[in-house]
């Protein structure tokens, strides 16, 4: 960002995307990061409807945004939009961030690369994954053999058919639904990507328990690890990581490769 905080003719622009984007402190985070590494570069909150979210992200193809995050209510509607993807978006059918070459939207996954990183930083090893949905599809592409993960679903058959088509060798599958006694106090982390109304079932978390929903979502993790007086672990609770990731990506697609001191005219 420039020294006083505005926008001008040559800062590079980038949205967050999501139905409450400008309740999320995202942008504000990631603008900071921003200013501290010298960037004339800003992130504006884009609060989108889903009747307007083609037709807004169809246009940037022509605008002066740069690249946009994608709010995780719009992560999958987005990829039929994309005139391009890596790997990852094709294989897990998200994409949760994107730039803008010339006049094709490029997609794919970031958030992956972030939990990860987090992941190592604070010595997990052992994982209890809740869920199979398009975040557990990205997390498990990303995840490196160092990190233990044990696979948790309420429909056995579909964990099975998710472990079988993510080519996991010999996957540690489990059952959980109402009425089950789980503790998952041995395990250095619990990501639950599931769509769960409760975790009630669960007696003990571990020392993280993480999701990366926002204020606005429902969270049956975080509603659980208060009742148990376990920490919680949300998009919010995850800005910094977020922030530093997001600008680490655009920095490696040369988006970023110039600072304020560069007079471009």
């Amino acid at each position: 960002m420039n020294n006083g905080n505005e926008i001008s003719h040559q800062t590079k622009l980038y949205g967050f995307i999501g139905e409450f984007a400008g309740q999320s402190s995202l942008s504000a985070s990631l603008n900071r990061v921003l200013k501290a590494n010298n960037k004339d570069a800003m992130m504006i909150p884009m609060n989108i409807r889903i009747d307007d979210f083609y037709f807004t992200v169809s246009n940037m193809k022509k605008s002066h945004v740069n690249g946009a995050v994608i709010s995780n209510e719009y992560v999958t509607d987005i990829v039929e939009i994309l005139d391009d993807a890596s790997e990852i978006v094709t294989k897990s059918g998200m994409c949760d961030i994107l730039v803008r070459n010339g006049e094709k939207l490029i997609g794919d996954v970031v958030f992956a690369d972030i939990l990860i990183d987090f992941l190592k930083e604070n010595g997990v090893m052992k994982i209890a994954l809740i869920g199979i949905n398009h975040y557990a599809k990205a997390f498990v592409l990303k995840c490196p053999s160092s990190l233990h993960v044990n696979y948790f679903n309420d429909d056995l058959e579909a964990l099975i058919n998710f472990t079988n088509k993510m080519q996991i060798d010999d996957a540690d599958i489990n059952r959980i639904a109402d009425g089950m006694s789980l503790d998952f106090s041995d395990y250095d982390a619990v990501i639950d990507f599931s769509d769960l109304d409760s975790l009630n079932m669960v007696n003990q978390f571990s020392a993280i328990n993480l999701d990366m929903k926002q204020k606005k979502q429902l969270s049956a993790l975080k509603i659980r690890a208060n009742e148990l007086g376990a920490g919680y672990i949300g998009f919010d609770e995850m800005l910094d990581e977020l922030s530093s990731g997001i600008f680490d990506f655009y920095k490696s697609k040369n988006h970023l490769d110039y600072d304020k001191s560069d007079m471009r005219f």
